[in-house]
């Protein structure tokens, strides 16, 4: 076929198609992260300010945890939306330093822009970057500081010093001296597997932060109850507990079914059996010897009243998550039915209670054997301070958590980033090419930690970040900022500890994000099908 010497046009795309690509999409995309990274900057470290959040549907959130400010804002440029989902990433496998991931992955796309706009390959400074980040991480293991865990006392000392440095940025630092001992007592109550599901954390809207309680088993809010439930006993000492997914009830609503009688006697009949069947389940656990009966299904009122006659306590309508929590707890397991019920399928604990929490009745569950567990009730005057204390203490339980399996921990306060930069420096000077400035230029993002910390507590920054390189050319390896006497301190010395983990962790996932999005050369965006009534171009 002849084109009479013209190249035929070749559509591959659909019309409106955007593509873009070269060096301007490289540095379009780390523009983009660069605005997220100016969003997140001042809420770094004891002195961040929170953000307030205003959904789509009214409701606001005020929060400075990096994950959840990422999480709440509607990112729609993609480039941008690999910073939240590090930031995720790190909240999920640490816990804390989402604001600190963000930041840094930011500033080595900062570093690497101006290396780009002088023409040097992506690829040169993606194999520095990961060079130098291999270099801070074994530097990390060099100089972290293991933990002693025979010693008990000390052990616990070190893990509430972690938790500490951990809410120090959160709107519970006022607080933490009570919050601590809560979060670390939570933490070793629970098993080897340090499973922190088995955490449960109630909100009771109301009273102080510190009118907070731990409760050392499984805590649930009372469920919905008829009349006879006041006449149960309410405390119990080493009780047998049968938790069932049966329906208690004298007519189920699911239920419906049509019978024809020829007599008023047949009509009767009927109800008998109905009533028959449900006094023969009422019997068979009564006989089973337990004394508290909790069930997914709803517990009717002549069963409540069954239950209190026989001083048996019943709770109906129990969430699924709770319900799993005290079978783990207790032991014991969920019954579909009640005709063959064993002492295997009972559990116990050594105490029940029920007792009022502010405005709401919990009923406790405590000195679990087969699982430990424990629940922590927060208090709060509005639902957004209690929501934020949540997030502060996840952050908080999941440090401790990281320290007791992990064992190692460094000096915050920008001290460990600031002992990376002086040793990333001087590996530097021994290297020649361009990989001895890519080098350099991790080393320099490092110095943002230190430096945004200072701006945020209102210190000046030049001039501290000065004294920090010069101490820790002097070998002083644990000097960072310290907030109390507004200068540079030992923040080994003073107790300003992380878990090793959270540190590597957070290079290791910004500068993989950092050459994520240097490796990208070209951005294809397909039009919105929806703009045009659900059809493409050129489809009519």
């Amino acid at each position: 076929m002849a084109f009479n010497n013209q190249t035929p046009t070749i559509v591959v795309l659909k019309e409106g198609t955007d593509s873009s690509q070269g060096k301007g999409q490289i540095l379009n995309n780390i523009n983009a992260c660069l605005a997220i990274q100016e969003t997140l900057k001042p809420t770094l470290g004891p002195f961040g300010s929170d953000i307030l959040i205003k959904s789509g549907n009214g409701r606001t959130t005020i929060s400075n945890d990096g994950a959840t400010i990422l999480k709440l804002l509607d990112v729609v440029h993609p480039a941008a939306k690999m910073l939240v989902d590090i930031s995720r990433a790190q909240d999920a496998e640490v816990g804390d330093g989402t604001t600190s991931v963000t930041i840094l992955a930011g500033e080595f796309l900062k570093e690497s822009k101006a290396f780009v706009e002088d023409g040097l390959s992506p690829h040169l400074i993606i194999k520095g970057l990961r060079k130098a980040c291999d270099l801070a991480v074994n530097r990390i293991r060099e100089i972290q500081v293991e933990i002693e865990k025979d010693d008990t006392s000390n052990f616990r000392n070190l893990l509430e010093r972690c938790a500490t440095t951990a809410m120090s940025s959160k709107l519970i630092s006022n607080n933490s001296e009570f919050f601590t001992k809560m979060v670390v007592d939570a933490v070793l109550s629970l098993d080897e597997d340090l499973d922190e599901s088995m955490i449960g954390i109630k909100k009771v809207p109301g009273g102080a932060m510190e009118d907070s309680l731990f409760v050392d088993g499984v805590a649930f809010k009372k469920t919905f109850s008829y009349a006879g439930f006041e006449q149960q006993p309410k405390k119990f000492d080493n009780p047998k507990i049968l938790s069932l997914n049966v329906e208690l009830e004298l007519k189920a609503e699911k239920d419906n079914a049509e019978v024809r009688v020829q007599q008023v006697a047949d009509f009767q009949d009927i109800v008998d059996a109905e009533w028959k069947i449900i006094f023969s389940k009422l019997e068979a656990i009564s006989e089973s010897g337990a004394n508290i009966v909790l069930s997914k299904l709803p517990i009717g009122d002549l069963a409540t009243q069954y239950f209190a006659d026989r001083n048996i306590f019943c709770a109906g309508r129990v969430g699924a998550e709770d319900l799993d929590r005290v079978i783990k707890a207790v032991g014991g397991a969920i019954q579909s039915t009640v005709s063959s019920l064993t002492p295997e399928a009972l559990g116990t604990c050594e105490r029940f209670e029920e007792v009022q929490i502010g405005g709401e009745r919990y009923n406790l569950f405590q000195g679990c054997p087969e699982a430990k567990t424990c629940t922590l009730v927060l208090r709060g005057g509005a639902e957004q301070v209690i929501a934020e204390v949540e997030r502060s203490l996840h952050d908080a339980i999941m440090i401790v958590k990281r320290a007791v399996k992990h064992g190692s921990v460094v000096a915050g306060g920008g001290a460990i980033e600031m002992e990376l930069s002086k040793y990333l420096r001087e590996y530097s000077k021994t290297i020649a090419g361009k990989q001895q400035l890519v080098i350099l230029a991790f080393a320099r993002a490092l110095e943002i930690i230190p430096r945004q910390l200072c701006e945020n507590a209102g210190l000046d920054a030049i001039e501290l970040l000065n004294i920090l390189r010069s101490t820790h050319a002097r070998g002083e390896t644990w000097f960072g900022i310290d907030f109390q006497k507004e200068a540079v301190g030992n923040n080994m010395d003073n107790f300003i500890w992380e878990p090793s983990l959270v540190k590597i962790n957070a290079l290791q996932s910004a500068t993989e994000a950092a050459t994520l999005l240097l490796s990208v050369d070209q951005t294809i965006k397909n039009q919105d099908d929806q703009a045009n009534g659900g059809r493409g171009q050129g489809a009519f």
